[in-house]
C-alpha cells in the first residue's frame, strides 16, 4: 500500500493524475480492510452521540417523509440509516461509496440500493433526487468543484444538499485536544478493538485530513459556482461543520403559473 497523503487543500486535482488515482485505490483498500470494525471504533470515539446528531442534522436541513435521498460516500450506512428513519416507508434512500467493504457492512444493516462509485462521477440521471447528503468525506474527494457540479445535476429543482464534515479547531487548545482525541487516542482504541494495524492507519489519516481541510470559503464558493443557493454554514461543538445549499427553482416566465 502506498503512503496516503491528504487531498490537495484547494480541492483541485493534483498535477500527477496517476499518483492521485493510486491514492484513491489505496484509500479504498484501507476502508475495505477496516470496514468490519469501523462502526465500533467511530461509535466509541463519538461517545455514542453520532446517530442522534445525524438524525437531527438531516431534519433541520429539511428532510421529510416521502423524499428521495442519495447518500454519497455512504460508508457503513450511518447517515443513510438516519435518513431511512426520517423519510419513512413512502420515501427512498440510495447509497453510493467507492469501498465494497463498506458497502458490504452497510448491506447488513440497511435494505436499500447500494452502488459502488465516487462523488465525482455519479451514475444517476439528472434531477433524480430531492435531497443529497454526504457525511465526513468531502475532504477525501479529489475535485470539489466537479463534485458539486455532479450534486447539482442529480438533484431536482428545489432539492437540498447537506454536507457534514469536521471543522479544524480554531484555538491552539482545541487543536491539541482534537489531535489527542483523533490522532493519539483514536489509533489506540482502533488497534485495541480491531487488532489490526490498518485501523490505526485510518484514524491517523483521518486527523491528517482534518489538519488539511479544504477552507470553508472554498467549499462555499464551489457550491455557489455549481449553482447552489447557500442556505447556511454552521460549526457545531467546535469540531463539526454543516454546509446547506439548495438548487434554485426555475424562474417562472411572464404569464406563467
Amino acid at each position: 500500500m502506498v503512503l496516503l497523503k491528504p487531498p490537495v487543500a484547494g480541492g483541485g486535482l493534483p498535477h500527477d493524475a496517476p499518483a492521485a488515482a493510486e491514492r484513491r485505490r489505496s484509500l479504498a483498500l484501507l476502508f475495505d480492510d477496516t470496514a468490519s470494525h469501523y462502526d465500533r471504533v467511530i461509535g466509541l470515539m463519538s461517545l455514542g452521540s453520532g446517530s442522534w446528531y445525524r438524525r437531527d442534522a438531516l431534519r433541520r436541513a429539511g428532510l421529510r417523509a416521502g423524499m428521495k435521498l442519495l447518500d454519497v460516500a455512504a460508508g457503513t450506512g450511518a447517515v443513510a440509516c438516519a435518513a431511512v428513519e426520517t423519510v419513512g416507508p413512502s420515501g427512498h434512500v440510495l447509497g453510493i461509496d467507492p469501498s465494497m467493504g463498506m458497502l458490504s457492512q452497510a448491506s447488513k444493516a440497511l435494505r436499500i440500493p447500494l452502488v459502488q462509485g465516487v462523488a465525482e462521477r455519479l451514475p444517476f440521471r439528472d434531477g433524480s433526487f430531492d435531497f443529497l447528503s454526504m457525511g465526513y468525506a468531502l475532504r477525501l474527494v479529489s475535485d470539489v468543484k466537479h463534485t458539486f457540479a455532479e450534486y447539482f445535476r442529480v438533484l431536482k429543482p428545489g432539492g437540498t444538499v447537506l454536507i457534514l464534515d469536521f471543522a479544524r479547531p480554531r484555538s491552539r487548545i482545541g487543536r491539541r485536544l482534537g489531535r489527542f482525541h483523533v490522532n493519539r487516542l483514536g489509533p489506540l482504541v482502533a488497534r485495541l478493538l480491531s487488532k489490526r494495524r490498518e485501523a490505526q492507519t485510518l484514524m491517523r489519516y483521518c486527523w491528517d485530513t482534518v489538519e488539511h481541510l479544504v477552507p470553508a470559503d472554498t467549499i462555499v464558493t464551489a457550491m455557489a459556482d455549481a449553482g447552489f443557493q447557500i442556505v447556511s454554514t454552521t460549526v457545531r461543538f467546535g469540531l463539526l461543520s454543516e454546509y446547506l445549499g439548495r438548487k434554485r427553482l426555475p424562474a417562472s416566465g411572464v404569464g406563467g403559473p
